[in-house]
């Protein structure tokens, strides 16, 4: 059935010029990186997290923190050490000498927009308070469940260079993470026009509230309205069977890949796909969509075997094939 036969519901124009308030209100801050301000973007209309990883001094606190500043939103940077504790990130129970009785403390955990900055510095424990904050929007403190409000959004760099002192993520943990972003150096342009905004005492980085949160989760009803054609849907769950199942479409890696992606992969490629179609202005996901974000959401979830790592190929090198592999429709 041709699109213009399908009863398609077109983003609200006076939510699309916000969204473009939004875009220039970052863009007075950030140069380039425009791929990473989208995917942040698409990350807070998903109700989804992002791992960001990048060499030190390519923007990636710069661009959360003034994300942060465009909305009206509560925000709080932790910073993860070693030395971190569960308690540091979620609180505890304090006792009061005055009435004899423990009162909860709630931790930095509690904001709309958190930036874990160097996730992968903290130990296990401190990783796993943060999992069930991430995945069940909610953290226990003292035997007592404490919901998170929302938006809620965790929004993690790494560094990928530095391996003394960090601890990895889990599998799981990583999964839990709609995107996985890698940043490069930015052109030579760009960088000019880095060195001309920020090469001074204090760089002007004010930017004007956008965003509340009643806007914030209008929108994502918005993306929840876009139009995800059976087509588009049966290629979504093809390029996920094909990171477990490459052999099945003539992609000859299997023996390169030692897990693929979770099911979850696949929720997330369509919500994905989703909200950049309306980023983009469209009530409807084209299969351009999909292929545009399909390296940022598998990337961390295929998992290379000793034959690929023999053979110096990355889950990047592979996800390549398969996207050139399995047809679009």
């Amino acid at each position: 059935m041709p699109l213009n036969a399908l009863p398609l519901k077109t983003p609200p124009q006076a939510d699309l010029d916000l969204l473009d308030r939004l875009r220039g209100q970052i863009a007075r801050v950030i140069v380039g990186q425009n791929d990473l301000v989208e995917r942040l973007l698409l990350a807070l209309l998903s109700n989804s997290h992002v791992l960001i990883e990048g060499v030190p001094g390519l923007g990636k606190t710069l661009s959360v923190t003034t994300l942060a500043r465009a909305v009206q939103l509560s925000f709080r940077r932790i910073q993860f050490t070693p030395d971190l504790l569960p308690a540091d990130l979620i609180g505890t129970p304090v006792f009061d000498p005055k009435t004899g009785e423990f009162e909860t403390r709630k931790g930095p955990i509690f904001a709309n927009l958190i930036l874990a900055d160097e996730v992968n510095r903290a130990p296990a424990k401190v990783q796993s308070a943060l999992l069930e904050a991430m995945q069940e929007r909610q953290v226990t403190i003292g035997g007592q469940t404490y919901p998170l409000e929302e938006p809620f959004l965790v929004l993690a760099t790494q560094n990928p260079i530095e391996q003394e002192g960090t601890y990895p993520l889990p599998e799981a943990q990583v999964d839990r993470f709609m995107l996985k972003l890698k940043l490069t150096y930015p052109e030579r342009g760009e960088e000019l026009d880095i060195l001309r905004r920020m090469a001074r005492s204090k760089p002007d980085l004010d930017v004007e509230p956008v965003l509340c949160g009643d806007d914030i989760l209008r929108l994502r009803s918005h993306v929840d309205d876009v139009y995800l054609d059976a087509k588009v849907e049966e290629y979504i769950v093809t390029l996920v069977d094909a990171t477990r199942h490459p052999g099945r479409y003539n992609i000859p890696i299997d023996e390169m890949i030692r897990y693929g992606a979770s099911p979850r992969a696949s929720i997330y490629l369509a919500l994905a796909g989703k909200a950049h179609a309306l980023l983009s202005g469209r009530g409807y996901v084209m299969p351009e969509d999909v292929k545009a974000l399909a390296m940022d959401v598998l990337r961390h979830r295929v998992i290379t075997s000793y034959e690929a790592e023999a053979l110096g190929k990355t889950s990047e090198d592979l996800l390549r094939q398969i996207l050139q592999g399995v047809a679009a429709p």
